[in-house]
């Protein structure tokens, strides 16, 4: 089974961080990367943005 992956519109919503917020800290290092689906598509996996809510949760 194919996993699924999140938009950004998605995350944002799944995060509740801004747009500006998301792609700070993925250059900290601090939240995830998004896979590239095509050419011009990019989305998060949601073992990703799981993991990542987790780790929130646990801090």
């Amino acid at each position: 089974m194919a996993e699924k992956h999140y938009r950004r519109p998605e995350v944002e919503e799944l995060t509740g961080l801004s747009r500006t917020t998301i792609y700070a800290m993925m250059s900290r290092g601090e939240f995830p990367r998004p896979v590239r689906l095509t050419r011009k598509a990019v989305a998060w996996p949601e073992s990703a943005i799981a993991e990542w809510l987790s780790s929130r949760e646990a801090a």
